[in-house]
């Protein structure tokens, strides 16, 4: 699962606060304690830098997705009314 830089940072803030255990945060933030740690050892290492948001291949824009789904789901619609047609074709010489 992957978590926005601002979810990193916010669980990190909380957990510097000291309000509660480690324990207790990753319990409530839904992650598992030792990522908690890895977040806070990229931290330090890396300072502001740390969960900057890489540049690289653009997602996938949801609608040309959409489009693509609904292009597949008329093929297969077609296919199967054609495949019905071909069924009660065949069904009637059975009688």
């Amino acid at each position: 699962m992957k978590f926005t830089p601002e979810f990193k940072r916010e669980a990190l803030r909380r957990l510097q606060q000291g309000d509660k255990s480690v324990t207790a945060l990753a319990l409530e933030l839904g992650i598992r304690r030792n990522q908690l740690y890895k977040w806070q050892e990229q931290q330090q290492h890396q300072g502001a830098s740390a969960f900057a948001r890489k540049a690289g291949r653009p997602k996938q824009v949801p609608e040309d997705e959409i489009s693509r789904l609904r292009k597949e789901l008329e093929e297969v619609t077609l296919e199967r009314d054609i495949l019905k047609k071909a069924a009660a074709y065949f069904a009637k010489d059975l009688k």
